[in-house]
């Protein structure tokens, strides 16, 4: 009956890549659909390039500036339990110094002060908020700050049931999400509507319903934020664009939306995760209820993962477009995750345990960012090796930066 609680995936994995930028090593792993034995693969390597022929033909994965492989450094390592479907190789490369440290294009690292910038929605890539310029742009205290205030206050709490709110010309960062204050022109842009939360406890009198008034784009009607005070949006960062304002220039096509989420949402626990040296995160949705579990494990892996029915025949992969039928390698965060829904009683004991003893730093999203985010990884899994697909009792992925 177990098999009825999650599908069985079963995407034919042709050829998978990661390799480990600070450890200058890599893992190779080829399907016995695409090679029977380690002698019907050769792999070598080019202008941050890497080539592998097997007897269906030649596959060529471009990879980020300033990797390259070891020139003859691949050599053939035992595969375990999956040596019946899986070849598994060990690889060094080299990584140009220059290359360590990546720009990032993440709202929270490029809004600055004294800067004009135009917000849009993500969805229709309408312009919400015109010209905005901001005299401070301010980091909010991280996740639950106001939960451990006891610990260092030696008085009552002074902030509760007290709002961090923004003055005229602030611009306020959360974890996931920029508050912002509210001026006449949002009433031609954004709609409010005031909705429950959390109704599933209403019968519950010690947890009443809550209501919240979510703010959505009038030209799609895409769910933005909140209104968390009468002059004051709360914009998550999943659901809009923030671009310097050029003029009457139009914005770009929106990305792809599992692509945006996938991105934004990497870039952003990287940057949780080096400022505050945590690697354990909640996913909650607004009312607090843990959604998912992530435990970041590396920050510096390159990946790439290739059906067994794209390698074949001369071809080069370099587009970027992630978990695509053919992705060229790029710069990954490996997670193991648990979905807090998952019936198993192994993936239930290690969220009660996350509970119990507050692992996981907090991170807010919309209930339906929520589930995005767990379609983007669980997709993502399933385009792993069977062998890598698990970890004791968590599952595997990788978020694509």
């Amino acid at each position: 009956m177990a098999g009825l609680d999650m599908p069985t995936k079963t995407h034919g994995v042709g050829v998978f890549l990661e390799l480990r930028k600070r450890l200058q090593s890599g893992l190779l792993i080829v399907g016995k659909d695409v090679a029977r034995s380690p002698a019907d693969v050769v792999v070598t390597g080019g202008d941050s390039s890497i080539h592998i022929r097997t007897q269906r033909g030649e596959l060529s994965l471009t990879l980020p500036a300033g990797v390259t492989l070891e020139q003859g450094s691949c050599i053939p390592t035992p595969a375990g339990e999956s040596s019946g479907e899986e070849l598994h190789y060990r690889l060094r490369i080299n990584v140009a110094q220059s290359s360590d440290k990546e720009a990032s294009d993440s709202v929270m690292e490029t809004l600055r002060a004294k800067e004009t910038y135009c917000f849009c929605c993500q969805g229709c890539m309408t312009r919400l908020l015109e010209d905005r310029m901001f005299k401070r742009v301010l980091p909010l205290p991280n996740g639950n700050w106001n939960a451990i205030v006891d610990d260092w206050c030696c008085h009552p709490d002074p902030f509760a049931n007290k709002k961090l709110l923004p003055r005229a010309e602030d611009c306020l960062l959360g974890d996931t999400f920029l508050l912002l204050a509210r001026d006449g022109s949002c009433d031609q842009t954004l709609t409010e509507e005031v909705s429950p939360v959390g109704a599933e406890d209403s019968q519950d009198p010690k947890k009443p319903c809550r209501r919240l008034a979510l703010i959505s784009c009038k030209s799609c009607s895409s769910v933005l934020g909140e209104a968390v005070a009468p002059g004051t949006l709360k914009l998550y960062i999943t659901q809009v664009v923030v671009e310097p304002a050029v003029g009457d220039i139009k914005p770009e096509a929106s990305l792809n939306r599992s692509v945006f989420v996938e991105r934004t949402i990497a870039a952003r626990l990287l940057e949780l995760s080096n400022s505050l040296s945590i690697f354990h995160f909640s996913v909650q949705t607004p009312d607090g209820k843990a959604f998912l579990l992530l435990w970041l494990l590396n920050s510096d892996s390159i990946t790439a993962s290739v059906p067994e029915t794209c390698v074949g025949g001369e071809r080069s992969i370099s587009s970027p477009a992630l978990h695509s039928p053919s992705p060229g390698a790029a710069r990954a965060l490996k997670l193991l995750y648990v979905a807090c829904s998952d019936a198993g009683i192994q993936q239930r004991d290690i969220v009660t345990s996350w509970e119990v003893n507050a692992i996981g730093h907090p991170v807010v999203l919309p209930l339906k960012v929520c589930e995005e985010l767990l379609q983007v990884i669980d997709d993502s899994n399933s385009t792993l090796p069977t062998s890598m697909r698990c970890m004791r009792s968590y599952e595997v992925a990788y978020l694509r930066l």
